[in-house]
């Protein structure tokens, strides 16, 4: 599986942006598919995942609930995030993430990162 994600940039507190992955490859074998995103000088953190063969149970990072909201559209193979009420904390490289072993919280397949600067 390939994952490819896109739509960062640069935006004002307060502002929103809207994430997208497009997954490629054996897309059909996925279970679970997630967000990540690393901040300068920090570990990668979790921020949201989808129970991508069902399209639902959503999962939060409490530093985003009520205003980041993932979704997808496995017929189009497409992972979103998208992001309201956007604070400078959130300025990180964000990354999409799945995997097909539903007896596991790892994900074995990574995007390349899109870059969220949130401006004060």
């Amino acid at each position: 599986v390939q994952l490819q994600a896109s739509g960062g940039g640069l935006v004002q507190t307060g502002g929103s942006l809207r994430l997208t992955c497009a997954a490629s490859g054996r897309t059909s074998s996925l279970y679970r598919m997630g967000w990540f995103r690393q901040a300068p000088g920090k570990e990668r953190e979790f921020v949201a995942a989808i129970n991508w063969s069902v399209g639902s149970a959503y999962y939060y990072a409490d530093s985003v609930k009520g205003r980041f909201t993932i979704s997808s559209d496995n017929a189009r193979n497409t992972l979103f995030l998208q992001m309201n009420g956007l604070k400078p904390e959130d300025t990180a490289v964000y990354f999409c993430a799945g995997d097909s072993n539903p007896r596991t919280v790892l994900y074995s397949y990574w995007g390349q990162g899109t870059l969220v600067t949130v401006s004060s």
